[in-house]
């Protein structure tokens, strides 16, 4: 029997309420909350940054299944003989979605918008140690490093590129205000044709993107639904008027016995955390971030919440990033000396989240606080609010519940350090240490991706590079 949707959630989607066979070549993936800005240098929303790099923009370079930075825009690269310089040599085929050619100047305008000390790019300290960015002709860009480096920044695989003739007027911290984040003007394999906030962001192949870039998707449409109802979603699902859609664990086996779809689960960067804000009473106080690191059972929430699709945090880095970078000594939580006596009554705080619905892991921390005399109040906030008081300028929380991005340089870790008041200095082992010795957050667990996915969409891979690593390879089976 059909799941009938609560009205009005998705019936002003593009297309949303037609049935599967009806939409064509057009594929709708759910996501939890609107994308936030399709502008690379605002957004810490991990789906919007995926969004940017494989469908509205392009970056320099990008990785292979292996995490090997391959050509992208950049379609080869050379270093100084002291490896203290960079030299990339740009395609010089691409386009803009308004006819303009993509240039090296292009590349340099974003990268130097991206260091800017007035700018809000989340990722600006992994540019920390660049000197110098230069554009010597249309297709050759030169960075410079402060020291000798080891390999291409990683940050250049997640930095998608903007149009330098499209934001050259926007003035110095102004980039919220600009134009460009309402009808933004992409190059990549996807155009922007339309935005409703909270309801859908609308994209179309782009038929002209060029071969040696990887050619046209084979979709026509991409449509991405803001559905943050999780029963919603798996009904829509379920119904045939979503095509992918992030599902709860616990509903894993429905969706597997639904002969239209399937469960695909992968590994992700991502990580849950309980950021605590030590700026403020109760948190200013070592002693009761202790108590809280000390009251959590994560492996709990694990199997009582995530059905095995993910890993009990024992430290902000999950195993992937462990093997990788050999900071095996480092990555373990610790309670750095014996705890002081704290009465059962005397710590209590508000929780912030975001959402509308259950709260099923904040249920469960606010249960396993209070089993230690600790009160946690819920307070769940709409995404934009949410952002504004836990990373804007007042820092208005105690404690908040963060999705944590991850990357391969680590540069979330700074991030971490400074949105809880600390000061994010020194290189990646000074990082990790700092986490562990002053309890900033307090890691939960390191996710798994769990989709349910329509069985007429082929082509679809997910890995530790997103979600939407493979989209210009997606295909409706019976369209092509």
């Amino acid at each position: 029997m059909r799941v009938r949707l609560p009205l009005g959630c998705l019936t002003l989607l593009f297309l949303a309420c037609s049935s599967a066979p009806r939409r064509g070549n057009t594929v709708i993936l759910a996501s939890g909350a609107d994308l936030q800005s399709a502008n690379p240098l605002l957004t810490t929303h991990p789906l919007a940054r995926q969004v940017q790099r494989y469908a509205l923009l392009v970056t320099l370079v990008r990785y292979d299944s292996t995490l090997t930075p391959v050509p992208y825009l950049a379609r080869s690269w050379a270093w100084s003989a002291d490896s203290t310089a960079l030299t990339f040599h740009l395609f010089s085929g691409l386009t803009w979605h308004d006819g303009s050619p993509t240039t090296a100047r292009d590349a340099a305008w974003t990268l130097d918008a991206a260091r800017d000390p007035t700018g809000e790019y989340p990722r600006r300290r992994d540019l920390g140690d660049v000197t110098e960015v230069t554009a010597s002709d249309d297709s050759t860009l030169l960075l410079r490093f402060a020291g000798a480096r080891s390999g291409v920044p990683d940050v250049l695989t997640d930095l998608a590129l903007l149009p330098r003739h499209l934001f050259d007027t926007v003035p110095k911290g102004g980039l919220r205000q600009a134009a460009w984040n309402r009808q933004p003007v992409g190059n990549g394999p996807f155009r922007f044709v339309t935005h409703e906030a909270n309801r859908r962001w609308v994209f179309a192949a782009n038929k002209a993107f060029p071969t040696e870039l990887g050619g046209p998707p084979l979709l026509d449409r991409f449509v991405v639904a803001v559905v943050d109802e999780p029963t919603t979603k798996l009904a829509a699902l379920t119904s045939g008027e979503l095509d992918l859609a992030g599902i709860n664990p616990a509903h894993a086996e429905f969706v597997r016995n639904n002969p239209r779809l399937r469960v695909l689960d992968y590994p992700l960067l991502f990580s849950y955390a309980m950021i605590l804000n030590t700026r403020r009473p109760p948190f200013d106080r070592l002693e009761a971030r202790q108590r809280i690191a000390e009251a959590i059972d994560r492996r709990a929430i694990v199997d009582g919440m995530l059905f095995g699709f993910g890993t009990p945090a024992t430290g902000p880095l999950p195993h992937e990033l462990e093997r990788r970078i050999s900071l095996l000594d480092l990555t373990a939580s610790r309670l750095p000396g014996p705890l002081t006596p704290w009465l059962p009554d005397s710590l209590s705080f508000e929780l912030l989240t975001v959402g509308s619905g259950e709260a099923a892991l904040e249920q469960m921390l606010q249960a396993q606080l209070a089993a230690r005399g600790i009160r946690a109040e819920i307070r769940q906030l709409e995404l934009s609010t949410f952002l504004d008081r836990v990373e804007g300028r007042a820092r208005e929380f105690d404690a908040a519940v963060l999705g944590i991005s991850g990357d391969l340089a680590l540069g979330h870790l700074a991030r971490i350090l400074t949105i809880a008041g600390l000061r994010a200095e020194g290189g990646t082992e000074r990082l990790v240490s700092e986490i562990a010795d002053s309890l900033p957050a307090i890691f939960l667990y390191h996710a798994r991706g769990v989709q349910g996915i329509n069985r007429r969409i082929q082509g679809i891979t997910m890995d530790l590079r997103g979600e939407l690593v493979t989209l210009t390879k997606w295909s409706v089976r019976g369209e092509r």
